[in-house]
């Protein structure tokens, strides 16, 4: 109440409200109360009043409100979530076990989603941007306009959940499209609209400023580019898909995403940069699909014991941990190569670097720098198109399967195995994957909270070295100098680097 109150008096005052004096002793018993309001402080045409108002008017008509709806197939079997009952009626339980028993006839239900959203008008001809998420899946797309017509069919044009943009089209015309900035001209600290329909609340306006640019790794897009742009401008469910303005009233980011502990705004909102966007929209609306630059690399971060065992000066570049089928292998670009500038400009991180590659047209010739052994070079390499899927550099050299037997102590507190074929099915390891199979970790290793070393992981390189088998491991592991060593791991269809120390961590 004490924060509204005094709010109150501070409007109050700056609009030119004068109040009756405080009383009088020796005032007169009766005296009338004049409220005197001076009509030229609360003229906007003669005074200056800080105010986005024009900016706003400007910017509303763009933003639309979505509504959409989904059909959702459930299974209403009422054992299904009763590990009990499943087990008695002979339901696979969650590990896959299985109890001979009577079955159960399942049943599937089907029931209608109904969400909301934002989008933007970006062409007078009807075309509009939003998020992936707000019409993924839908079967019906309902478009409000600010001028009260509501109800207006829309129709998907094109979807692309790797940056969560989406293009839909009405049958307008002569609509109000928003005027498109440049989001790269954007600086920490500017000050930023942000319109939507926040709870289906349309027309929400809030402000706030640009708190960080290039956030990455949040996770909000599985397996996709993320290039955020970070605002405390409040933005709730609703907001999705809506504008973030600068201050002209230029679009130079859409609304995407909050952080937050309880599902309302917490002063950390995510938007996707329009440069981002209008790439990936222009795309959708002229070839109908988003075409993107592959190097054929798998990469990672420089960490600190890393950036030390490879000779690095600091922890700036991309780590190549795997080389694929592509135009990099054509290269000659191998594992352990660290790319630390793309056609002159500096490599900060892998993120910057892969959205970077993927916005290169196919075809285009790109100039790496790489430090090999610690030793700089350039690498010339002509992207291709980045295929559907993605496959490994294939290895034709095996060695026989050897019997399993107890672990080898290979770590102080980790112990391998030969990569027989029982363990590669139970672990999905592809034939081409050579190495050895970690099957014990002590939980207490500093790697292993690190998520440096696991059980399950194949370790296919040691110190630079490749492995096929237990005996190259430990020949290679004796060889090593130094606390710590290199190891080169696949797990989970991609290969990386860990610097792990040779002991244990002594308390």
């Amino acid at each position: 109440m004490v924060s509204v109150v005094v709010s109150a008096l501070s409007l109050t005052a700056a609009t030119g409200f004068a109040f009756w004096p405080f009383s009088n002793t020796n005032a007169p018993a009766k005296q009338e109360t004049q409220i005197r309001v001076n009509q030229t402080d609360l003229d906007r045409s003669t005074k200056f009043i800080p105010s986005f108002a024009p900016v706003v008017k400007k910017v509303a008509p763009s933003v639309v409100s979505l509504s959409t709806s989904r059909t959702v197939k459930m299974d209403v079997n009422p054992f299904s979530s009763e590990p009990f009952l499943r087990r008695f009626f002979g339901v696979p339980d969650d590990d896959g076990s299985d109890a001979p028993s009577l079955p159960i006839p399942s049943k599937k239900h089907e029931r209608k989603e109904i969400g909301i959203g934002s989008g933007v008008i970006i062409s007078p001809d009807g075309y509009i941007l939003t998020n992936n998420h707000v019409v993924e899946g839908a079967t019906d797309i309902k478009v409000t306009f600010s001028d009260g017509r509501s109800g207006v069919e829309g129709k998907i044009i094109g979807t692309d959940p790797k940056t969560d943009i989406a293009v839909i089209k009405v049958d307008e015309k002569n609509l109000p499209a928003i005027t498109i900035g440049d989001s790269d001209h954007l600086e920490v600290g500017d000050l930023v609209l942000a319109v939507g329909n926040p709870f289906g609340l349309s027309q929400t306006v809030t402000m706030g400023i640009v708190s960080a640019l290039g956030r990455y790794k949040l996770g909000i897009i599985d397996e996709g580019y993320e290039d955020f742009i970070q605002t405390d401008a409040s933005i709730n469910p609703g907001n999705s898909g809506g504008a973030l303005t600068d201050t002209e009233g230029r679009l130079v980011g859409l609304n995407t995403a909050i952080f937050s502990r309880t599902g309302g705004n917490q002063g950390i909102g995510f938007a996707v940069p329009i440069n981002l966007a209008r790439n990936v929209m222009e795309q959708i609306i002229s070839k109908g699909r988003v075409i993107r630059g592959f190097l054929g690399v798998s990469i990672q971060e420089v960490d600190e014991d890393l950036a030390k065992e490879f000779g690095l000066p600091d922890t700036k570049g991309a780590l190549v941990g795997d080389v694929l089928d592509g135009p990099a292998k054509a290269a000659k670009i191998q594992p352990g190569d660290v790319i630390v500038k793309l056609d002159g400009q500096p490599v900060d991180d892998p993120s910057e670097f892969r959205l970077k590659i993927s916005q290169t047209p196919p075809g285009t010739k790109v100039k790496l720098g790489i430090i090999r052994n610690g030793k700089p070079m350039d690498v010339t390499v002509t992207l291709t198109e980045l295929p559907d899927k993605i496959g490994m550099a294939s290895d034709s050299s095996k060695t026989p399967e050897k019997e399993q037997k107890a672990p080898d102590s290979f770590l102080e507190g980790v112990k391998i195995g030969e990569l027989d074929e029982k363990t590669r099915h139970q672990l999905n390891v592809p034939p081409s994957i050579l190495g050895v199979v970690v099957q014990d970790v002590d939980s207490n290793l500093e790697a292993v909270a690190d998520m440096k070393i696991r059980p399950g992981d194949v370790i296919i390189g040691v110190n630079r070295a490749s492995v096929k088998n237990v005996a190259d491991a430990m020949r290679e592991i004796k060889k090593v100098k130094g606390d710590k060593v290199i190891l080169r791991i696949w797990r989970g269809g991609a290969a990386f680097f860990a610097a792990v120390p040779l002991k244990a961590d002594q308390e």
